[in-house]
């Protein structure tokens, strides 16, 4: 049976959880997600993770949060004078939005809060600083 090795095409169902449980993705009632080992498509840890496994195998792991999504990094958050926002942009919490860097990047970020002066924009990936767990299961390696 072949043991998925970089480079090898997999697919693999998934189910994602937080400490405390909670999922925050899954592949159930979906195909299974198919990638390239190695090739840094999917987090850092989990392609770690799947690196010989052989169909039908499945694991549950945690990954850590700095190889998953990154530590949360607070300069990551910025204030933003609300004048600044174009009125017909939606400003309610936890909306995300697009933003473009002065080099022509667009990132999004998450309207954290808001004041009569300021909004507070969150670049930071919404499970930065999150360890996670997932329970995998290779449907196949190619």
């Amino acid at each position: 049976m072949t043991q998925a090795a970089a480079g090898n095409t997999v697919r693999f169902h998934y189910t994602g959880t937080l400490e405390d449980g909670s999922v925050f993705d899954s592949s159930e009632g979906r195909d299974p997600l198919e990638f390239e080992l190695g090739s840094g498509s999917i987090i850092p840890g989990l392609d770690r993770a799947i690196a010989g496994m052989s169909a039908g195998e499945q694991k549950t792991v945690t990954i850590p949060s700095a190889e998953a999504y990154g530590d949360y990094q607070p300069q990551a958050r910025q204030d933003v004078p609300r004048e600044q926002i174009p009125d017909h942009i939606p400003l309610d919490e936890g909306t995300m939005l697009q933003m473009q860097t002065p080099d022509g990047r667009q990132i999004p970020v998450k309207v954290t809060s808001v004041s009569d002066s300021t909004v507070t924009l969150d670049a930071n990936h919404p499970l930065a600083g999150k360890d996670l767990t997932f329970a995998v299961e290779v449907v196949s390696v190619s």
